[in-house]
């Protein structure tokens, strides 16, 4: 604690910076369609957080989860988020809680000409299923190993009618 009263963030990490361009991932990755990505500093297993930039055109797909609440804070203006309610744009400093379950579904998109960044911040409870419904696919996942010692991250794509 400082004299102030304040209390100080002592980590092996600390904070990165929100407007950063030190990217952990690129969005190279197909199901990522150019999201940029970057770990906020961690609250050990329980509380984690993300910034993430979508290009013009990029999006998130569009899922909810069983076990995570999650909070998504708007640092630009133009994200325009989908929830069961329908679309619509946000605006910087705009904060949107998804609890877990269908009513919590949400993507994003960018339909505007330039880059847009927002902040999702929950809990990352283990193990957790998340389900896609556009993509009519769940996950599961797990911090812990599998049955054969590997990370446990698995995709079931679902068959008509399931």
């Amino acid at each position: 604690m400082t004299e102030d009263g304040l209390f100080v963030c002592k980590s092996l990490r600390m904070a990165d910076n929100i407007w950063s361009e030190d990217w952990d991932s690129l969005g190279d990755n197909d199901w990522e369609q150019g999201m940029k990505s970057l770990r906020l500093p961690r609250s050990g297993d329980a509380l984690g957080a993300s910034v993430y930039e979508l290009p013009p055109g990029g999006r998130s797909a569009y899922h909810f989860h069983h076990g995570a609440h999650e909070l998504l804070v708007a640092l630009t203006d133009g994200v325009t988020l989908r929830t069961p309610e329908g679309e619509r744009a946000l605006t910087a400093g705009e904060a949107v809680f998804f609890p877990p379950g269908p009513d919590g579904a949400h993507g994003q998109v960018n339909h505007t000409d330039g880059p847009v960044r927002y902040i999702v911040a929950g809990t990352r409870p283990s193990p957790e299923v998340a389900e896609y419904p556009d993509l009519g696919q769940i996950t599961a996942q797990s911090r812990l190993p599998s049955q054969r010692g590997e990370p446990l991250f698995v995709i079931h794509t679902l068959e008509e009618g399931e």
